[in-house]
């Protein structure tokens, strides 16, 4: 029962933290930490990342059916899913090369807090850029209307996500930003990005893991995969809510004073 609270706990992070720009590994890794939950370490942090990935799917359930259906007729649908897979591939790349490194040397609440910092500083830079001043009022752009240049973009800025506490959904949705898209596009990008990156991390993890993972905790995997499932839809809806009327600014502040909180409780050993 124990384990299941710390699941439950674990998951609502993930799940609410996957898609705002606030970096869910980074409040995993802290949120374990704090919980003494390594049972699974690392595994478990990526694996109910997949919870996330069905959660988009979901969500743009209809848009993905009819992508599916007009894959064959339609260039301009065609064109995107080219420029999702060419973005997804720096950061597969990287992560794949220099994955283990990453989770040996960078996994810690020192570097969450201090990536946090940094992320939220860059946030309201971008935001204090002239062009960003104003929430836009204009129609939302549609998804397919991004341009080869931007998915480079956003594809290359999302290699920082491999350090814990950047953001996959934050670098992403930032470099989108810096490339032309307005926040909605640039968010909305960022979660269908989610879908090969996730998915393509999880699967890679269990099928590396699962030799060493007991049917107990495989259990903790479903049980958290499903659960930061639903808790990642409430949070997809109220972000394109969200962004639809309001600047980044407040998750650039929220990063920093969370950092510097996470600092201060590494600096006093509140983590083990």
């Amino acid at each position: 029962m124990d384990d299941i609270l710390k699941v439950l706990a674990l998951s609502l992070i993930e799940g609410f933290t996957e898609f705002l720009p606030i970096s869910s590994t980074g409040h995993l890794i802290v949120g374990s930490a704090l919980l003494d939950f390594n049972e699974i370490g690392s595994v478990f942090q990526i694996s109910i990342q997949f919870g996330a990935v069905l959660a988009v799917i979901f969500y743009y359930r209809r848009t993905l059916r009819g992508h599916a259906a007009g894959m064959s007729s339609d260039p301009e649908i065609r064109r995107f899913w080219l420029y999702i897979m060419l973005a997804s591939l720096p950061a597969a790349a990287l992560g794949l090369v220099f994955g283990g490194g990453i989770q040996s040397y960078f996994f810690s609440p020192a570097v969450v807090g201090m990536a946090l910092i940094a992320g939220g500083i860059v946030f309201l830079l971008v935001e204090r850029m002239p062009r960003f001043r104003e929430c836009s009022k204009e129609p939302a752009t549609p998804i397919t209307k991004v341009t080869i240049r931007q998915a480079i973009l956003v594809g290359l800025a999302q290699v920082l996500a491999l350090i814990p506490g950047m953001s996959r959904s934050g670098t992403t949705i930032v470099g989108g930003m810096l490339a032309g898209m307005d926040r909605r596009l640039a968010t909305e990008f960022s979660f269908y990005l989610a879908i090969p990156v996730l998915g393509g991390a999880t699967f890679y993890t269990l099928l590396t893991s699962l030799d060493q993972l007991q049917a107990n905790e495989l259990a903790l995997l479903l049980l958290g995969a499903l659960l930061s499932g639903l808790f990642a839809w409430i949070a997809i809806d109220w972000l394109l809510k969200f962004v639809s009327r309001n600047s980044f600014v407040f998750f650039g502040y929220y990063r920093i004073a969370a950092g510097a909180l996470i600092l201060a409780g590494v600096a006093h050993g509140l983590f083990a």
